[in-house]
């Protein structure tokens, strides 16, 4: 397993981390510790979660994610062999702290409980889920000036961090769903201020939505702020396994109406490109796609998830998959022709 550089902050992460978003909602307690075990005995050092998840975010499961995850950490001793990241949810889930604030208060409660959930005295990463200023994430586009004077300002919230490094409750901070500006404000607030070091931002990167490489890549590369590549399968799309109109029986699409992000027209006609790219080169198309991520050099991890064993040993092997110059080539040629489909 390759380890790359978390930031500045002096950790080395593996190149693939275990996402945990079902736990709770399609996996079970044992599952998900089945799926932590294989995953560390594969080499995997780093497990994302966050205080929102499961997902679809329901009052009646939230901190489910969490909870297992902290009761596999208990039962197999495992704390110091992992790194932790962890979320603070962002404004509009009025289920978590009546709409959830990025200032002091709120990201201190969300700690606290997070900590508890997980079992530990420490948070390795922890990330903002989404901005509370109105900007563009979830795939929104055409930025629309407004006034969002009553959002917590950054370097209030970057303040609340530092009390939670100072305390040793938390080693390092990322951001999730941000833009190239919000990353480079509060780089420059920590640079000027003496605040923490941004070492991380988790967005959205596949095949299908490649839109970090506008702004976010060169970010990356010259700030040492990589990117944690969140759905690298697009909800598993990439796989193929719901082209011409398939509905699997457990499929995060057929099972939830609220992922839509790479269902549409265009989307659907740049899969079977990359579907059939794949299998005319006797390769994966999952296994392709996330050997694509694992590739770019702006990538610190790139975060899989499963729900069946089955899925996450197929995820794993993709770590030994190096993709040769005719493949790449054929992935340019397509993305030329159908550029970010689901942004």
């Amino acid at each position: 397993m390759q380890t790359r550089p978390l930031g500045r902050t002096g950790l080395d992460v593996s190149r693939l981390c275990l996402g945990t978003m079902t736990y709770g909602e399609q996996n079970s307690e044992a599952e998900a510790h089945e799926q932590l075990d294989r995953a560390v005995a594969f080499g995997i050092n780093f497990i994302d979660t966050a205080e929102m998840y499961p997902v679809p975010p329901k009052a009646e499961t939230q901190g489910l994610t969490e909870t297992y995850v902290g009761s596999w950490l208990k039962a197999r001793g495992a704390r110091d062999d992992v790194i932790l990241a962890t979320k603070a949810v962002g404004p509009g889930i009025e289920h978590i702290r009546g709409g959830a604030r990025m200032n002091r208060e709120h990201i201190h409660q969300a700690i606290d409980a997070s900590l508890e959930r997980l079992q530990t005295d420490y948070i390795d990463l922890y990330q903002l889920h989404w901005p509370e200023r109105k900007t563009n994430f979830f795939g929104q586009l055409g930025y629309t000036a407004t006034d969002d004077h009553d959002a917590t300002p950054l370097k209030e919230t970057l303040e609340a961090l530092k009390a939670l490094v100072d305390a040793g409750k938390i080693r390092a901070i990322g951001l999730s769903n941000e833009t190239p500006w919000g990353v480079m404000r509060m780089l420059q607030l920590a640079e000027t201020f003496d605040l923490p070091r941004v070492a991380s931002v988790q967005n959205p990167y596949n095949l299908l939505n490649r839109s970090f490489e506008v702004g976010l890549a060169e970010i990356a590369h010259r700030e040492d702020v990589g990117l944690l590549a969140y759905s690298p399968l697009a909800f598993g799309v990439l796989s193929g396994k719901y082209l011409n109109g398939a509905q699997p029986a457990k499929g995060r699409l057929t099972l939830y109406e609220r992922f839509k992000r790479y269902t549409s027209p265009q989307a659907e006609e740049a899969t079977q490109a990359y579907v059939a790219l794949a299998r005319e080169h006797g390769l994966d198309p999952a296994q392709m796609a996330l050997a694509f991520v694992n590739s770019r050099s702006f990538l610190t991890s790139n975060i899989i998830g499963a729900t069946t064993m089955e899925q996450l040993e197929s995820n794993l092997e993709s770590e030994a998959l190096k993709l040769g110059d005719e493949v790449l080539e054929g992935i340019e040629a397509i993305h030329r022709r159908l550029s970010n489909p689901s942004p």
